[in-house]
């Protein structure tokens, strides 16, 4: 296969609150050594784009020499937490803003969804926006024409086709620019987390759509998303990002397993016991804890540490254990309302056990999907990095259990 992405020594950087440098004086700066031939001198300073701490000068590296090829009919996830770098790299390589330093090579016409309303005219209605995107594409009317059906029949809006898209909901805005984006044949096509703002049925459509144009029809996709269940659905591959620059690549498996587990030893280790989770108003969740390794058959265990800060509340915890095959399947769930556990407190400190005894799960890696809540409202809510590996022993290996597949193993099989 070719190479249809290639990234060399890609970086970005921004001066804060200004447009370009931010002052005449700058710019003329960076002219006289450009045509001295000398470095632009700006490139010496700068600072992490870190937004948790308080820089010291007023440049910022968006993205800091970023390497990596992408071949064609190749999926690659991007990931990384808010602020990594990521839509910054998708705009460059869909060339919407340029980059500081760095070469970016892409062979074939490029399709992008980077956010609500990219790439169309709100005052033209959906037909019209259909045939200016295909012709930004490179695209002839008559190839516009023979797939103007199938775009209008995936994205659902059909009555409003004739309607200026200034008057679109942001759901349908998005339908129609995916199912633009995606059925005109583009030989690379970049997409960001905008599919988020459509509903789960629409998601589900869009996925199975680049499924289909990269497996079946061999186009490049990059895909930008903080769902890592969709990520492991649909990447072959994967990047991680950090503070602009790429901290993990490998296969996509290898990468999210690499991010959960150093997201949960940043948010969920033993640390110093100085930083909290979440602080609210009404209550400080100080930790949360689970035996990350399970033998075949033994209790799961969690561990919740919180403060009340309201004088009477009723709080709840609920989590819900889940494993991802195909897609993310609930293996089981729990309310401590369920078991008049937690019910009414006054303002205090809490430490809450909870043990999931017996629960036959098969050998593999689970996690868990966790949410306090306050007077029977979701006040936080957590669905990675709880990972926990049951493990196998000599009671999974006797002759029953092992023939057997599946997530949980039925306790009444044992006694046959």
């Amino acid at each position: 296969m070719s190479t249809v992405v290639k990234v060399e020594n890609l970086s970005k950087q921004y001066r804060l609150g200004q447009v370009g440098t931010g002052s005449l004086a700058h710019d003329v700066n960076r002219f006289w050594h450009r045509v001295r031939g000398k470095e632009d001198p700006y490139l010496k300073i700068g600072d992490e784009n870190d937004r948790t701490v308080k820089g010291k000068s007023d440049y910022v590296w968006a993205l800091k020499d970023v390497n990596f090829e992408v071949e064609q009919g190749e999926v690659l996830g991007i990931i990384g937490r808010n602020g990594a770098g990521k839509s910054t790299l998708l705009k460059i390589l869909s060339r919407t803003t340029t980059p500081t330093t760095g070469k970016v090579k892409l062979k074939g016409r490029v399709a992008s969804l980077l956010e609500v309303g990219t790439g169309f005219h709100p005052e033209l209605s959906g037909r019209e926006n259909i045939f200016l995107n295909g012709a930004i594409l490179g695209m002839s009317k008559h190839e516009i024409k023979s797939k103007f059906d199938e775009i209008v029949d995936f994205s659902g809006v059909e009555r409003y086709i004739d309607t200026p898209v200034k008057r679109y909901s942001s759901g349908m805005y998005v339908r129609l620019a995916f199912a633009v984006a995606a059925n005109l044949e583009p030989d690379i096509l970049i997409v960001d987390e905008v599919l988020a703002v459509g509903d789960a049925e629409f998601q589900k459509k869009c996925l199975g759509k680049m499924k289909d144009v990269s497996r079946g029809e061999g186009r490049t996709i990059l895909f930008v998303s903080h769902n890592l269940v969709a990520i492991r659905s649909l990447c072959n591959n994967s990047i991680l990002m950090n503070k602009g620059a790429i901290v993990k690549q490998d296969t996509t498996e290898e990468v999210l397993k690499w991010y959960l587990q150093s997201d949960k030893k940043k948010r969920f280790g033993k640390g110093d016991g100085n930083h909290a989770w979440f602080d609210s108003d009404m209550f400080l969740l100080k930790s949360i804890a689970i035996n990350e390794e399970v033998e075949f058959g033994s209790a799961i265990s969690l561990q919740v540490a919180f403060d009340l800060k309201l004088s009477e509340a009723k709080v709840d915890i609920a989590f819900a254990i889940t494993r991802f095959y195909d897609e993310l399947e609930i293996v089981s769930s729990y309310l401590s309302d369920d078991e008049n556990f937690v019910q009414e407190t006054k303002r205090g400190s809490y430490s809450v056990n909870i043990e999931l005894a017996n629960f036959l799960l098969y050998p593999g890696e689970y996690q868990i999907n966790f949410a306090l809540l306050i007077n029977d409202q979701v006040e936080f809510y957590k669905e990675e990095g709880l990972l926990f590996n049951v493990v196998e022993n000599s009671f999974f290996y006797s002759a029953k259990i092992n023939t057997r597949k599946g997530l949980v193993f039925s306790k009444e099989l044992l006694k046959k």
